[in-house]
Order: structure tokens, then C-alpha cells, then sequence
């Protein structure tokens, strides 16, 4: 039996009252997160407005809704919409041992077919998005590691067609048709990122976008491979020449939910920038070292991650895309501003003369002691003028699941990146969809959270 009868069966079946605690937890904080990313992104976030006047040009059924800038569209379309914009500031969540950003897919497309359905309850939604998460980031899991895909958009599509399958009610053998759908159109390559382009973000919307189309079509009876996963020419052959761990892609299904392992970002930058930024945070308030202060900051990471985030070109981005994967900009920022926080990354930005001095002073180096492909840890050090060293080693970033990001700060970040929106709500709507989102399960229609937003 291929896995994807076995995901099929899980998203069809899997029942509300059989998922851990914390899964649901997480879940629910990943909702609130993955919106309030998505608000932020319609004026934050570079090309998303581009999109979303790309997508209302062509028209359509009004089914559901483009958060930040209003206006109903194709589900699909929406999905696209969103998830593009979810992922385009660097600051939603992942999944440290999958590298999967499964929020950006499965939560726009689970909104987008619940807007579309209408009067779908809360227990009913975050069972869709728990599976839907789970599944992305199983099969990343499964795989071995590799920098050639975009993971979010290779995986994240299955996620997404899994959850929005289980909103439609479909049956599982319809789930597992619309899985093959999606394999068809499973894609996203790790160029977007290397040449720091926003089509890094695109990957995210089209896998949203492919999910929640896949779904449509298995619900309309389109059929599509069922062997998508172990099949001759199935994703693991094709994708990974047949390596893959089956243990790990299907053990405990059903029991453990790996949306109980998401990590939420603090900072708007790619993940393998955030131990140094942790490190240079605490270095330079302990110590009190201003920017003036600071002779050299050499930063150790692994071989793969200095090379991809380090660099002399890194040391002056030129767009926000090349500040967000840079390990000296992001250092400096730290440095001089004491924070990294969305601001940090707009055009002007980008030229402040005091971070771009600092950055000239920062040199990121391989260590042998870390994996050469884990991203995550990392020690900094800086060199005062005055010729004092000061050291700091990070092994797990903030916001991983054993260093959490407490629950009043994400609600404040949501805060933050709702009030930003296009087409801002009211503060008042703004914390009764905190309030919502907080009680979810007991909700009778989560189209009542988009209702407040728009």
C-alpha cells in the first residue's frame, strides 16, 4: 500500500478529539500567526500588491478573501494570494528537522476552502490543518536532506491538499486522488533563494494555490496518480532517487502530530540567521557595546550556511530578500538597533549608514564542529576597540519548541503585523480575533475571523 492511501485515510478520519493537546495549541497559534503575517505582507512586503492586482484583474466567482487588501476571489486564487504573502517576510513559522514552512501552505488554503464551504467550526478546521501540517512535514522528513528544492513548495502542496480535502468532506480514496493531483504539480527550487529573488516567496502561494485546487478536482472526480508518494515514478523516486525513510514518514500516524513541533519565528529573517542574531542581542545589552565600540564580530556557522549566508556580497544587500538570507546584515542590524523587527528590512532600511558600517566589520567562517548542512546553531564573537573578546554559542535559536516564544508575544506580534495591514482593521476587531483564534475549537464558523479582517 502506497503512503498516500495511509495520509489519505489519515485526513479523512482522524478526529478532533484524537489530537494531542499540544498539537492543537500550536495549531491554533499558528493560525493566528500565519494571518497576521499574511495582513502585514499587503504593505511590508514587496511584490504582494503586484499579485493581488494580478489576481482581482482576472476575476472570477467572489469565494473568498485576499487578507489585507480585501476583495473576493476564486478560492484558489485567494489561497495563491495568501500564501505568497505569509511567506514573503521571512517571519512565519518552520519546522526545524523537516526546513518546512508548513503554516504558509496548509493555513491559506484551509481558510481559502472554508470561505468557499462556508460555516465550517473550528474543531472541524484545525483537524484539517493539524493533518495538513503533519503531512508536509512528514515528507520532508522522510527525505534526505538536500538544497536543491524549495521544501515549502514541494511538500507543502501535498499538506495543502490534504487539509483542504478534509474541509470538502471528501472521502479518503478522493483525498488520495487529489494528493496524485498535487503531485503534478509538486515544485519550488532553492535558485529563488540563492539569487534572492521574490519568486522565493511565489513557491509558498503556488503550493497553497495547487492544494486547494487539487482538492476541487478530486471533489469534481478527476483522478490522480494513487501511488504518488512510493510509486515507481512517485515522488521519492523521482524527487530522491528512492531514499527515503519510511519509518520516519509513517510512524505513529495518527498519534503524533507534528504541528506540536513548529517553530514561530522572532525575527524576519531566514532561520539560519537567527542564533547569531540571539547571540549578538545578548552580547552587545549585557555588555553595553555601541556600534562604535565594535572593532570586528566574526560569526561561526556550518560550512553550507557560511557560504549561502556569509560572504563579502552579503555585506551590502541590495534588496530585502538578499537582507533577509544574510547573516552580517541581520548581525549588524542587531548590533546597532538592538532589535530586528520588520522595519529593519524596508528600503531606507537597507542604506542606514550605521548598520551597513558595522556590517563591513562582520565575517562569517565555517565551524567543523557543526553539521555541515544544519543552518541552526551558531557562535559569535566580538572584538572591541578596546580589545575585549566576547563569546556567545547558540544551539537552538529562540522560538524553537525547547526555547519557545511565549504566548503574549506572539499575540503581540499578531498585533503588530494586523495594524500594518492595506486595509488595517479596527484595534477592537484586532483583539477579538486574537480572542477567536485563542478559542477556536469552540468557534461555529471560523469565516467569522475573515469577516473581522476585512
Amino acid at each position: 500500500m502506497d503512503a498516500a492511501q495511509s495520509f489519505a485515510e489519515n485526513a479523512a478520519n482522524t478526529r478532533f478529539e484524537d489530537i494531542p493537546a499540544e498539537a492543537v495549541r500550536v495549531a491554533r497559534m499558528d493560525v493566528l500567526d500565519t494571518i497576521g503575517l499574511a495582513l502585514a505582507a499587503s504593505t511590508l512586503a514587496p511584490g504582494c500588491r503586484e499579485v493581488a492586482e494580478l489576481i482581482k484583474d482576472g476575476g472570477g466567482k467572489e469565494e473568498s478573501t485576499i487578507l489585507g487588501f480585501g476583495g473576493k476571489v476564486p478560492s484558489w486564487m485567494a489561497a495563491f494570494a495568501n500564501g505568497t504573502q505569509a511567506h514573503s517576510l521571512e517571519f512565519d513559522d518552520v519546522h526545524e528537522v523537516a526546513r518546512v514552512h508548513a503554516g504558509v501552505t496548509v493555513v491559506p488554503a484551509s481558510l481559502a476552502v472554508a470561505e468557499r464551504v462556508g460555516k465550517v467550526d473550528g474543531k472541524s478546521f484545525l483537524t484539517a490543518v493539524i493533518v495538513g501540517i503533519d503531512l508536509a512535514c512528514r515528507l520532508a522528513m522522510a527525505a534526505p536532506i538536500t538544497r536543491s528544492w524549495h521544501a515549502t513548495g514541494i511538500y507543502g502542496i501535498f499538506g495543502a491538499a490534504a487539509a483542504a480535502g478534509r474541509i470538502l468532506g471528501l472521502r479518503a480514496d478522493r483525498i488520495q486522488h487529489a494528493l496524485g493531483i498535487a503531485y503534478s504539480q509538486a515544485a519550488g527550487n532553492a535558485q529563488a533563494s540563492s539569487d534572492a529573488v521574490l519568486t522565493k516567496r511565489l513557491q509558498a502561494g503556488f503550493a497553497a494555490k495547487g492544494g486547494v485546487l487539487s482538492a476541487l478536482l478530486a471533489e469534481k472526480g478527476i483522478t490522480g496518480a494513487i501511488n504518488s508518494l512510493e510509486g515507481e515514478f512517485g515522488l521519492y523516486k523521482v524527487y530522491h532517487g528512492g531514499k527515503y525513510d519510511r519509518e520516519v514518514l509513517t510512524s505513529e500516524l495518527g498519534k503524533r502530530f507534528e504541528a506540536a513541533n513548529l517553530t514561530f519565528k522572532p525575527y524576519p529573517s531566514g532561520r539560519g540567521t537567527h542564533a547569531s542574531i540571539d547571540a549578538t542581542l545578548e552580547i552587545v545589552r549585557e555588555h553595553d557595546i555601541k556600534p562604535e565600540d565594535i572593532d570586528t564580530i566574526t560569526v561561526f556557522k556550518s560550512r553550507t550556511a557560511a557560504r549561502i549566508e556569509g560572504g563579502e556580497k552579503k555585506k551590502r544587500p541590495t534588496d530585502v530578500v538578499d537582507a533577509q538570507l544574510n547573516v552580517p546584515f541581520t548581525v549588524a542590524t542587531a548590533a546597532v538597533k538592538r532589535r530586528v523587527g520588520l522595519r529593519d528590512f524596508l528600503p531606507e532600511a537597507l542604506k542606514d549608514p550605521a548598520v551597513l558600517a558595522v556590517a563591513q566589520k562582520v565575517n562569517v567562517e565555517p565551524y567543523p564542529e557543526f553539521s555541515p548542512d544544519d543552518f541552526h546553531p551558531g557562535i559569535t564573537e566580538i572584538k572591541t576597540r578596546a580589545g575585549k573578546v566576547y563569546r556567545k554559542r547558540v544551539d537552538e535559536p529562540y522560538g524553537n519548541p525547547r526555547n519557545p516564544i511565549p504566548r503574549e508575544h506572539l499575540v503581540q506580534k499578531f498585533m503588530d503585523c494586523a495594524s500594518s495591514a492595506a486595509r488595517p482593521a479596527t484595534e477592537k476587531n484586532i483583539k477579538e480575533v486574537v480572542e477567536t483564534v485563542m478559542k477556536l475549537e469552540e468557534v461555529r464558523d471560523v469565516s467569522a475571523i475573515i469577516r473581522l479582517l476585512a
